[in-house]
């Protein structure tokens, strides 16, 4: 998690808070905007499962670019390395080069929020990519933005899949645990949010698994800032690269927001 420095977010986003881990770097090379049409609804060919081999141990050599928790879909350099001849050969699973369609995947097929499948706006910067994931709005084709993730290139190169690392804050933001910390259970989760009568639900989840591997509900939170906590167990094999999920909704969605941070599963 970091803090968002982009464009206003529509109606839920609420720009707050402090910055946590992810930690962008700007990359000059390229800057490119692209808007979705609402139309845009689900990554076409995008998997409604894990990748096999998915949910393997994360050694500090597997971080993307020397510093960014590999989240999903891959878990190491390996299986990125894998895809990518596999792709070569007879072109498997091109949504991968694909920076909207990988953060729709993440948060369909991977968190479960199934009712955020649209792209509302995509911003690549180099080997960086933002996208901003949302779900229409009952009363038109205005659409809200839920999150903002974060994806790099696993690898150099044009053909590098793209890897998700995170997501930057807004108005729901997770703190606790610092990005890229090593924990064990039970876990503390916290953050700040900006909202009425909320409910932030905590999952933790790794690749491999169909189901959390821990969850918290519900916090009750609400306010300009406020801060908010939770405390989650999890069983997750050691040495793991484990996604810690904050959401809340229940209003006009069944999750209207979320953030993630990556952590990592002390190997004693």
């Amino acid at each position: 998690m970091k803090r968002f420095t982009g464009p206003a977010l529509p109606v839920l986003i609420v720009l707050a808070v402090a910055a946590a881990g992810c930690g962008a770097v700007r990359d000059p090379r390229s800057s490119v905007t692209v808007t979705a049409s609402p139309e845009e609804t689900t990554p076409e060919g995008s998997p409604r499962t894990t990748p096999p081999g998915a949910g393997t141990p994360s050694p500090r050599g597997g971080l993307v670019a020397g510093r960014y928790q590999p989240l999903w879909p891959f878990s190491t350099p390996g299986e990125a390395t894998a895809w990518r001849e596999a792709h070569r050969r007879d072109g498997r699973e091109a949504w991968h080069l694909d920076a909207r369609r990988t953060a729709l995947a993440f948060t369909r097929d991977f968190l479960g929020f199934t009712e955020i499948d649209r792209v509302a706006e995509s911003v690549r910067q180099g080997d960086h990519a933002r996208v901003h994931v949302a779900y229409q709005a009952e009363e038109g084709p205005r659409l809200l933005v839920a999150a903002v993730v974060h994806l790099v290139r696993y690898g150099s190169g044009e053909d590098a899949p793209w890897e998700v690392v995170g997501t930057d804050d807004t108005s729901l933001s997770l703190t606790r645990p610092p990005y890229g910390a090593t924990v064990r259970s039970p876990l503390t989760v916290g953050g700040r949010i900006t909202g009425v009568d909320e409910s932030v639900k905590v999952q933790v989840r790794r690749p491999g698994s169909a189901t959390p591997v821990g969850e918290a509900c519900c916090v009750g939170a609400g306010g300009t800032g406020s801060p908010w906590s939770a405390r989650v167990s999890f069983k997750a094999p050691p040495g793991r690269t484990l996604t810690v999920v904050a959401s809340t909704g229940g209003h006009v969605a069944t999750v209207e927001r979320f953030a993630v941070t990556g952590v990592n599963v002390d190997p004693s």
